[in-house]
């Protein structure tokens, strides 16, 4: 059944048992993931619960785009723990709430734009690496902890855990063949589901991580002093986790653009999240942000509304309320069969036919973001660096690209037709096209097909006029396009150049 009608989106439309089905399933999937991420964290197992609620239905409702599905998330968990540790999870509450105001203030800036600089190398190692990530997390199921300490299954408990994991696979595969009516994700945790209820196996359940019973959010400002010195402390940790969600946010909205061949607002998402982790500080949520892996859940069970998140996120405060008996017996096998899956379909296995036709650079960086993501489990590092890389990659390329063609003209006047652009990178190949001593006394700089970027290209035609003018001799700048006349102008107490006036025009 479709209907134009969109509960927040009037424009779309909406497939309501795609998007019901999908949000049952993103929920089966986010809770296990949410209480482990809160238990790494130590904090308590109903603080990831109550995140994955907040966060989903706050993001669900006035995010960035629909489709998006956010929760108690592991990139930004691990960023509080050392402060968790240090001075306890009120300081926590407090931390996430900055971090929720230093996003809204991210959001009234319109810093979500910056996201587009994100080059496509980055966005492939990222991708690549977030897949990897979230496979081998998936093999801490096949560990039991013994004396505190954790294990590798042996025996009977790993062949059991194995034949599951593998069935689930198997019918996430096979399931879409028989039917599309329901998500194969949602009928591959079912069929185990009942497999293991019917037959009574003996394997780990949702119990084994954490009791799910609990009560609606409670209301409750973080019991932390009001000084100087408390935001000194909570300070770099909300700004920290405030980059990080933001980040993987935005990544993940670009991900999902590509996905879905559609547009979302990076700066509404930037609002909503800071609005979801304000609430997560002050109703006992550990706060968190867009999730991929279970994004990716929903889209490939054909969600493409806000609906689903919505219905993914009440349905986890139902079950917190009224349904941890039944929840805490779902297999883990099954869930991670899922994840499985989810990582096998994130990779980007395009990059792997296209890898011979990249530039060099390009695929040492898409490696490099790859393996930072894996081995540091820092998105938001990986993506910095990446970008870092790529920025003066891209310099280094551009300075190269400047030249100059020299000729004299009747009335002896030496032009230097400048190409390129000249920006800090370029200044020392500029610098090596003229000629001081040689040149006559008239020496014309044209600009049509240049431009000056920055400070470092003003300063560089600053001291070549010095030197001209230290042996008697006269430079002149022509073609200047208006906005680098604006520089000059603005550079004018602290340089001195000659520009020859001519028509106003803007280079492209």
């Amino acid at each position: 059944m479709k209907t134009h009608l969109n509960l927040f989106d009037f424009t779309q439309k909406i497939n309501y048992k795609n998007e019901i089905l999908a949000g049952l399933t993103v929920a089966m999937t986010m809770m296990p993931e949410s209480l482990s991420f809160a238990i790494l964290a130590g904090f308590p197992p109903l603080a990831g619960l109550y995140a994955a609620f907040i966060m989903g239905l706050v993001t669900s409702v006035l995010g960035g785009r629909p489709g998006l599905v956010s929760g108690g998330a592991g990139a930004t968990a691990i960023v509080l723990i050392a402060l968790m540790k240090s001075h306890g999870i009120e300081y926590v509450f407090a931390a996430i709430v900055f971090a929720g105001i230093f996003q809204i203030l991210a959001g009234l800036f319109k810093l979500g734009k910056f996201i587009r600089l994100v080059p496509q190398p980055v966005m492939y190692g990222f991708v690549n690496g977030l897949a990897v990530v979230i496979f081998t997390a998936q093999l801490e199921q096949f560990k039991i902890s013994e004396a505190g300490t954790l294990h590798w299954m042996t025996g009977m408990p790993l062949f059991v855990m194995a034949g599951l994991v593998l069935l689930t696979i198997a019918v996430v595969l096979v399931f879409p063949r028989i039917t599309k009516a329901i998500p194969p994700s949602l009928a591959a945790i079912l069929v185990v589901f009942l497999l293991v209820l019917i037959f009574n196996i003996d394997t780990r359940t949702v119990k084994d991580i954490a009791d799910v019973n609990g009560g609606f959010p409670p209301f409750h400002i973080p019991q932390v002093p009001f000084t100087l010195q408390t935001l000194q402390t909570v300070f770099p940790y909300a700004l920290i986790m405030a980059g990080v969600g933001l980040t993987e946010g935005l990544l993940t909205l670009n991900l999902v653009d590509e996905i879905t061949a559609s547009r979302g607002n990076g700066n509404r998402e930037c609002l909503a999240q800071g609005t979801a982790n304000i609430a997560n500080g002050l109703l006992s949520g550990m706060g968190g942000c867009p999730m991929i892996a279970q994004t990716l859940v929903n889209l490939s069970a054909g969600a493409r509304a806000r609906l689903s998140g919505i219905i993914a996120a009440f349905t986890i405060l139902l079950i917190i309320l009224f349904g941890s008996p039944v929840i805490e017996r779902l297999p883990m096998a099954a869930l991670t069969g899922v994840m499985i899956m989810v990582a096998i379909g994130t990779f980007e296995w395009a990059s792997f036919r296209i890898i011979n036709k990249m530039p060099k650079q390009d695929i040492i960086i898409g490696i490099l973001v790859a393996a930072i993501t894996i081995y540091l489990h820092n998105l938001a590092l990986a993506v910095l660096i990446g970008v870092i890389i790529s920025a003066l990659v891209f310099a280094w390329e551009s300075a190269k690209r400047i030249r100059a063609k020299k000729y004299t003209d009747d009335n002896g006047v030496k032009h230097y037709e400048l190409f390129g652009p000249l920006f800090f990178g370029s200044v020392a190949a500029f610098n090596e096209k003229f000629d001081v001593a040689g040149d006559p006394e008239t020496v014309i700089i044209d600009f049509r097909q240049s431009r000056i970027f920055d400070m470092s290209g003003i300063d560089a035609i600053h001291k070549l006029t010095e030197r001209y003018a230290a042996i008697g001799k006269t430079l002149h700048l022509r073609h200047l396009s208006d906005d680098c006349r604006l520089l000059l102008r603005n550079a004018a107490p602290v340089i001195e150049v000659n520009v020859i006036d001519d028509p106003g025009y803007r280079v492209l």
